[in-house]
């Protein structure tokens, strides 16, 4: 809303005098956060014709100062209303935002505690409430008083058709004093120590109904028209700012099940062989990936990869190579240059614009044999009592980047207890570490691994995402994916 715009919409409401009052009244015993305009002063009374020629009488205020006055007052407001909606944009999610919703309409209202309840329209949720001042015990008791006679409940089934009109306000001066107060209301106010309340509806024409604010106040009390305007104001853009997180949040959500779909739901039992795996993923959604699938004459296949890019392209496409390499491994998983070589055919023919790294294992756990072949992608590293070390593979180029994709394959032959980590480069770029640093960083985060966790590959497998990654950089939000697989032989 421009300046102009605020000026138009922003007549006062009731007297003049009200407006110029010099102190805004004491609500529920808690002194107002929106301060009264600076240079308002309440209007001098006209003296008597009398008077005006008595010495020392003051002389009368000129029109063109209460209109100064006014839109001094205006201006303050307007003031206000700017740094609020500033602190509301600078949250990123809806948690943030809508406890942002609280803190700054409480401040307007006068009011010390309350709750937001959000019921979007559509129907795709998230359904939940937010608290104020307010633990979760006591929003529990809140919810223990029928729907229908909360404010919020109101507001709310209404917008849903349930009750007539919508209310666009619901102002509930004196909560114990209201005759037809529903008696569970009255006794959940007493336990909690509120008297009065101020309700809004988060709605506008464009973001639709995302729910309800509801702000509670120890004593008798409302907001005056002033309060209510302010609050009114920010209200509509916080439901505009909450709806856009919620379309954002709904949309990382149906990317982050879509791509746990895609990844194994759970690692096979094949005797001999112990699984675990790890997968953490940036906010964006990348391509990397894992599996483990059992194959002919009690063999195992292990395969980890990454495709470039992010977002839902690059999980589309991290599905496709993964279902592929799934059948090509059924069919010639014990030659694993073959598996590749056909991987680089179906990705140079049907995504020719895209590259990609993989590395597929042929295990035979009975006879501790593993055959592996990469596709620029890093060399697994081996951990065991009497050695932590990398493997030797062929250098390669990635998928896609040659006409034909071919390189030798590497036999190796883990001892008893030893683990196979498989993993993406993600682990090493979240370091931000060089390569070579960051290398020898998972080196030394693989021989640290305790005696005691080693016959367990999920303990080891944590060690070393934490060892390599501290401070929690394992968890938080990065660009780049990280993919651990861990298989320990017996």
């Amino acid at each position: 809303m421009g300046v102009c715009d605020a000026f138009e919409h922003y007549a006062p409401a009731g007297k003049p005098s009200a407006m110029n009052a010099p102190h805004l009244p004491k609500v529920a015993g808690i002194d107002s956060t929106v301060p009264p305009p600076a240079h308002t002063v309440a209007p001098a009374a006209q003296p008597t014709p009398s008077a005006a020629h008595a010495p020392g009488t003051s002389v009368p205020s000129a029109p063109g100062a209460v209109i100064q006055d006014r839109l001094a007052g205006w201006v303050s407001d307007l003031t206000t209303l700017h740094e609020l909606t500033e602190r509301l944009a600078r949250t990123a999610t809806v948690d943030e935002a809508v406890r942002e919703l609280l803190r700054a309409g409480a401040s307007l209202v006068g009011a010390r505690r309350g709750l937001a309840v959000i019921e979007p329209s559509d129907g795709l949720g998230p359904e939940t409430t937010f608290g104020l001042g307010l633990g979760r015990a006591e929003l529990g008791h809140i919810e223990t008083v029928p729907r229908g006679a909360t404010s919020y409940g109101r507001i709310l089934d209404a917008a849903e058709g349930k009750a007539g009109t919508v209310p666009g306000e619901i102002a509930q001066p004196d909560l114990l004093a209201d005759e037809g107060l529903d008696p569970r209301h009255r006794e959940v106010a007493a336990i909690l120590g509120y008297a009065a309340s101020y309700a809004l509806p988060l709605a506008t024409e464009a973001a639709g109904r995302i729910g309800a604010a509801v702000w509670l106040y120890d004593e008798p009390a409302e907001p005056d028209e002033r309060r209510r305007h302010l609050v009114g104001l920010y209200a509509r853009q916080a439901t505009e700012h909450v709806a856009q997180l919620l379309v954002l949040d709904r949309a990382r959500a149906t990317e982050a099940t879509l791509r746990e779909e895609l990844m194994p739901s759970r690692l096979p039992r094949v005797a001999g062989v112990q699984l675990a795996a790890r997968h953490r993923t940036g906010p964006r959604g990348g391509g990397d990936w894992h599996d483990a699938l059992p194959l002919p004459d009690a063999a195992l296949g292990l395969a980890v990869g990454s495709v470039t890019g992010s977002g839902p392209s690059a999980v589309a496409a991290m599905g496709r190579l993964r279902a592929s390499l799934r059948a090509y491994a059924v069919m010639e998983g014990e030659d694993p240059v073959a598996v590749l070589s056909d991987l680089e055919l179906l990705l140079r023919l049907t995504e020719p614009a895209r590259s990609a790294t993989a590395l597929f294992a042929y295990c035979e756990p009975a006879l501790r044999k593993i055959v592996l072949a990469g596709a620029g992608h890093s060399p697994p590293l081996i951990v065991g009592e009497r050695r932590t070390e990398f493997v030797e593979t062929s250098l390669s180029a990635p998928l896609g980047m040659l006409a034909c994709w071919e390189a030798p394959s590497v036999e190796l032959s883990p001892e008893p207890g030893e683990t196979v980590l498989l993993y993406t480069d993600g682990l090493l770029h979240r370091t931000g570490d060089p390569m070579d640093r960051a290398f020898a960083r998972l080196h030394a985060a693989a021989a640290s691994v305790p005696k005691a966790i080693r016959d367990d590959p999920g303990a080891i497998a944590d060690h070393v995402l934490h060892t390599v990654l501290p401070d929690g950089l394992d968890a938080v939000d990065s660009d780049e994916d990280v993919v651990l697989l861990a298989a320990r032989f017996e």
